[in-house]
């Protein structure tokens, strides 16, 4: 487990294309308790599950859980906050 949480500006395109699904899709989504991959749900296979825990760093190889990232929404309304979301 990280030491501190990673975090992760979902309207930031670096941090977008940076973490990707289990298969490497960057069309990824935060849900409720998830992730959700609309490439992986658009597979209609069994052997890919559009929900997931995990996303994977590109940059360092990392498998982050869920629980290990906070989610900024990075909008206007962020960053005339300073950043805090």
């Amino acid at each position: 487990m990280p030491a501190s949480k990673e975090e992760i500006r979902l309207a930031d395109r670096t941090d977008r294309w940076r973490f990707v699904c289990p298969v490497g899709h960057r069309s990824w989504e935060p849900t409720n308790n998830h992730f959700w991959c609309q490439k992986c749900a658009s597979n209609y296979s069994d052997d890919v599950d559009p929900e997931f825990s995990v996303l994977l760093d590109k940059k360092t190889g990392e498998r982050i859980e869920r629980d290990d990232l906070v989610l900024r929404p990075g909008g206007s309304l962020d960053a005339r906050n300073g950043g805090e979301a």
